[in-house]
């Protein structure tokens, strides 16, 4: 199968109406000709933390969320996109508690990164933690085995308990391959089209290295799993954070990736009214990517934006986007903060917050991602124009809620009455309708307060013209009839 040239959706299973069934009624009923490029639902399955991220398994669809049944019912009509968090797993799955059982014995022991399988000691030396891109203080947990009392240490690249709740898996391993493969053979069963490899960065552990996308490895790890993919018709997605790059480097492999870097440029593009770095960004990045503006987590900064920004124009920015009722993640690693000290990871906010609730601003920011090259995907917040959700922050005490409402029907039936929400859907069916986005992209010369982009396909051709001083967006087009046609976004 080839992935579709049309918007798709991203959404939590629970997040639109309140779980999987009546998602595909708000689908049906609300939205039945946008997401023509399908929907990526957020990991559906029974999980420990890290809302979905902690998986226990593959092979189940959380209870509260629906079944499979649910799964293929929707792929029936919309190509369905799944996470497969390729570096870890659950410490309640029950893979990781029979391993704290009976440790070294049990039959699931080689699935985990001891950290003796990297530094044969059992201890890293500062010199090497120094050297790891760290997502928490430090990438290893203690558990103590109950029939031996041994105390193993196992590798936990993320989680903010401790011990962490997401236990890293050791892809090397035989087991593990079989496990993937398992977890893959059973999304085909159940109608999933797409995968995306969640933290694929992170798999491969080597000592002296960051431990984040090492070469050559990464890419036998990665031929290996696309070629299971492939056998199976699905499409791979893996999701990198790092600088540009990386993800070239991907991208020249064949590889589809994600385009991180847009969400910053276009803020920093419609804040600050000026286009200079937009057009020199578009002039050079790949169009295989996935483009989008906000998600699950926040808008990237370091280390993806990394060579395209200055950190007093970023610090102002961010400082903007705080007024506007953001937060923060920050860079854990030292090493990889700002010489004078600039460490923010994520801007976390909704995007029509973070635009000061504008309705032109952010539908001016809407217009260039969707002329943008790329599979553009609309997060379900960003969808019906969302404002900071403060008390969902306040009562799950993590911050990346800010951007992850949970919408009941009602809520919804009231926000798809919102002007901006209208005229978002109208600018998505353009984007999905219109013949020109399968031809040739071109960026127009203009003047720096202003963008203007184009695509033809023989006799099909549109344009967008925004003036960024009044975010008046404006398509001209060539519409059946062969006339100019002017569209007001």
């Amino acid at each position: 199968m080839a992935i579709k040239n049309k918007v798709q959706l991203i959404t939590y299973p629970d997040s639109m109406g309140g779980d999987l069934k009546s998602l595909y009624h708000v689908l049906e009923t609300y939205f039945p000709d946008i997401f023509k490029g399908g929907i990526h639902i957020l990991p559906p399955f029974p999980s420990s933390g890290d809302r979905g991220f902690a998986p226990l398994t593959y092979l189940k669809i959380e209870p509260k969320f629906g079944t499979w049944d649910d799964i293929r019912r929707i792929g029936e009509k919309y190509d369905i996109l799944l996470d497969l968090m390729v570096n870890h797993i659950s410490a309640k799955s029950d893979y990781f508690l029979d391993f704290l059982k009976y440790g070294r014995k049990s039959k699931y022991a080689d699935i985990f990164t001891t950290v003796d399988k990297i530094w044969p000691n059992g201890e890293p030396s500062a010199e090497d933690i120094e050297k790891i891109f760290l997502r928490r203080t430090e990438p290893f947990s203690l558990f103590n085995i109950e029939e031996t009392g041994e105390v193993e240490k196992i590798w936990t690249t993320f989680g903010k308990e401790y011990p962490s709740e997401q236990i890293d898996l050791d892809i090397n391993s035989h087991l593990t391959r079989k496990l993937l493969v398992e977890f893959l053979e059973n999304f085909r069963k159940n109608n999933v089209r797409m995968v995306r490899l969640d933290a694929v960065g992170y798999v491969i552990k080597k000592p002296g290295t960051s431990c984040f996308f090492i070469e050559p490895e990464i890419y036998r790890f990665l031929d290996w799993i696309s070629g299971i993919a492939k056998s199976l018709e699905i499409d791979l997605l893996p999701e990198v954070h790092s600088h540009c790059t990386t993800q070239y480097k991907l991208a020249e492999k064949g590889y589809w990736i994600y385009d991180f870097i847009l969400p910053y440029i276009v803020l920093d593009t419609v804040i600050n009214k000026k286009s200079d770095k937009l057009y020199t960004y578009l002039k050079n990045r790949p169009s295989r990517q996935f483009t989008m503006l906000d998600c699950h987590d926040g808008v990237p900064v370091k280390p993806d934006l990394n060579g395209f920004y200055e950190s007093k124009n970023a610090k102002d920015l961010v400082e903007k986007c705080l007024e506007r009722g953001g937060n923060l993640s920050l860079i854990y690693s030292p090493k990889h903060r700002d010489k004078n000290g600039f460490d923010v990871h994520q801007i976390r906010g909704t995007y029509y917050s973070l635009l000061g609730s504008d309705d032109n601003a952010y539908l001016a920011a809407r217009a260039i991602q969707l002329f943008t090259p790329g599979i553009p995907q609309i997060y379900y917040v960003g969808l019906l124009a969302g404002k900071n959700d403060d008390t969902g922050m306040e009562i799950s005490g993590d911050g990346r809620a800010i951007n992850r409402h949970n919408y009941t029907t009602q809520e919804i039936n009231q926000e798809v009455q919102k002007d901006v929400v209208k005229r978002l859907l109208a600018l998505i069916r353009f984007r999905n309708e219109y013949p020109a986005f399968d031809g040739d992209f071109e960026m127009n010369a203009t003047d720096p307060d202003k963008v203007s982009l184009s695509w033809q396909k023989e006799e099909k051709r549109c344009s967008l013209k925004i003036n960024l001083m009044d975010n008046q967006s404006i398509i001209n087009y060539v519409n059946n009839q062969g006339q100019i046609d002017r569209y007001v976004v």
